[in-house]
């Protein structure tokens, strides 16, 4: 037996903001009958995560493609993977049988065929506790990025002070909520009055403002920290790094999640002052959410018992059908989505 499976492509590679346009749907045939000892495993997929830094794998060049084995290219024509939620359909690793739920890398296609030799690229979900979603988005990479760059690169102590940038977005809002439920005082910003209200009025941030409201960012920050910032995790880059290193404290520490004001503009770039990083000594590291496989575990304990017990909030951004990633896509850039982005393939 078969099943055809489509999928998302590119159609060439994407060296500004992604259009639609530049994208497609393909379709591919795929066995149901494994190869016994392959320990293969074909997957149903339901939900995938969108995410920006997929767009530095379909340009031509980036230095990502060169420096990480999750941030390889993707050429025109290939499937392009993805971490989700599916469900398995046929199996030939003894690790997982069919219906089996798994958690892990997949792709941007409806049936993904997960080669014995990446098999440890996804693992058995043992809970349906929560929605499958949750398992996308706060209980996935981006909550394990926010949670490996807060408390490891961050290194907080209660009491300090936190900016966060891109603060509504699908890791930012994470780290502003582990960051109140520390005891730090929050000020997060964005580019919407909706989600400037949701950061102050539902996930607690002590302060928020628009950032495209403003025509002087150093000066907006130092006003929203009068003191100081202990800590600036850093999704966005170029201007907003400058104007929150000049408002940095003594011994400051950055954690640099994603550089996104680039991503469609390599030509857009600023730095922060660097006698501001000799002087007061700040601390800038860039990490990567793989750097903390192995605190997934406390990572996932500590965030579902705050879920479960009401003290952290799961924001996301839900489309629905294959045909609406390259949309989805697009939006990311254009600042369209609130929370954590993802696409709906399936019903399990």
């Amino acid at each position: 037996m078969e099943v055809k499976s489509r999928y998302v492509t590119i159609k060439h590679h994407i060296n500004g903001a992604p259009k639609q346009s530049d994208f497609e749907v393909q379709t591919v045939t795929l066995s149901l009958s494994l190869d016994p000892g392959s320990n293969d495993v074909l997957v149903k997929n339901l939900y995938v995560s969108i995410d920006p830094y997929q767009l530095n794998r379909m340009k031509d060049y980036s230095a990502s493609q060169m420096a990480s084995k999750y941030a390889l290219a993707v050429l025109p024509g290939q499937a392009i993977n993805s971490y989700g939620v599916g469900r398995v359909v046929a199996s030939a690793n003894p690790s997982y049988i069919k219906d089996d739920l798994i958690v892990g890398l997949i792709g941007w296609e409806e049936y993904t065929l997960v080669r014995g030799e990446d098999a440890i690229m996804i693992r058995k979900l043992d809970t349906t506790e929560f929605p499958l979603s949750y398992h996308v988005s706060t209980l996935g990479l981006s909550g394990l990025t926010a949670y490996g760059g807060f408390f490891n690169v961050c290194k907080p102590k209660k009491g300090e002070t936190v900016f966060v940038s891109a603060a509504s977005g699908s890791v930012g809002n994470i780290v502003g909520q582990y960051a109140k439920l520390l005891g730090c005082y929050v000020v997060g910003c964005a580019g919407t009055k909706q989600k400037v209200d949701l950061l102050t009025d539902k996930l607690g941030f002590d302060a928020a403002f628009n950032y495209k409201e403003t025509t002087d960012l150093k000066s907006t920050v130092k006003r929203y920290f009068p003191d100081g910032i202990d800590m600036y995790f850093d999704n966005v880059g170029g201007e907003m790094l400058e104007a929150a290193v000049e408002n940095m404290n003594m011994f400051g520490r950055v954690a640099v999640c994603g550089v996104i004001s680039e991503y469609t503009d390599a030509k857009r770039r600023a730095g922060p002052n660097m006698l501001d990083v000799v002087y007061k000594r700040i601390t800038i590291q860039g990490f990567l959410a793989a750097d903390y496989m192995n605190d997934f575990l406390d990572f996932i304990s500590k965030t579902s018992d705050h879920i479960r017990n009401g003290r952290m909030h799961v924001i996301e951004d839900i489309s629905h059908s294959l045909e609406s990633i390259p949309l989805a896509f697009e939006g990311l850039f254009a600042g369209d989505n609130i929370g954590k982005k993802i696409v709906q393939i399936a019903d399990i």
